[in-house]
């Protein structure tokens, strides 16, 4: 069961950053914002070992320090 989650959460991070060539149109804010959430995701999965919530978590609040950075 671990594997699959694993697997999820790598397919799901994966989805996202390449998801992020789109972002042409975005303002440079909107682009961090994306990036810390992408980049929180992943961190939050790995540090809790797949979690569901450690991955929202992880999203949350790299989008908010993505949002910040200038």
């Amino acid at each position: 069961m671990k594997t699959i989650r694993k697997l999820t959460a790598s397919a799901v991070t994966i989805a996202v950053l390449l998801s992020l060539t789109a972002c042409s149109g975005m303002t440079t804010r909107e682009k961090n914002t994306a990036v810390g959430a992408g980049v929180g995701a992943v961190t939050g999965s790995a540090v809790t070992g797949g979690s569901t919530a450690g991955t929202i978590g992880g999203a949350a609040v790299g989008g908010i320090i993505g949002s910040g950075v200038r």
